[in-house]
């Protein structure tokens, strides 16, 4: 398997592309990671939530991370890391464009954009108030990796395992090893 580097705009047409990835915040040194439907347009990725520990972590640390991917298999996948910071689109007169852009970008990407945010939640033993909250995170910066399977080479192109040359690279991954046992 061979692993590359993406440039940035690859990185940028995966998130393009995608519309579920995972979501990270942090509160007191504790990381939180939640599953969450997005649509990225113009160095954001916008998405919506109900009430909760997600926002409530964000609204006090806005500085999060995603990760989003597409696997084809364990030797073919794709895979981006953002930085970003979150921004909360607030349901006043001001903001009111930008939470129907939101939405419209949402519903463009996801025909149940608004799950699971609206599911009933029960939370110590009370029924989580369903207040809309959309949010976008402006990226800033992004990383990505994609994995490819190696080029399969004719017979006698192969090189060793075993010869003096091919033998040194793999001595030096089974060493470590060997000292362990």
């Amino acid at each position: 398997m061979l692993i590359q580097e993406l440039s940035r705009e690859e990185s940028l047409d995966l998130l393009a592309r995608a519309h579920l990835g995972r979501l990270a915040c942090a509160h007191k040194s504790q990381p939180y990671v939640v599953p969450f439907y997005f649509a990225y347009d113009n160095e954001y990725l916008y998405s919506f939530s109900t009430v909760g520990q997600k926002i409530e972590w964000m609204r006090a640390n806005p500085k999060v991370c995603v990760e989003a991917d597409e696997v084809v298999n364990p030797q073919q996948w794709v895979s981006v890391i953002v930085f970003g910071r979150y921004e909360e689109l607030p349901n006043i007169p001001e903001w009111r464009v930008a939470r129907e852009y939101a939405r419209k970008k949402l519903l463009e990407r996801n025909a149940i954009w608004w799950e699971p945010g609206y599911a009933k939640t029960i939370l110590h033993e009370t029924e989580r108030p369903l207040a809309a909250f959309f949010f976008r995170i402006h990226i800033v910066e992004i990383t990505g990796r994609r994995a490819t399977p190696e080029p399969v080479m004719p017979p006698g192109k192969r090189p060793s395992m075993t010869g003096a040359i091919g033998g040194e690279w793999l001595q030096k991954i089974l060493r470590p090893v060997r000292k362990q046992t």
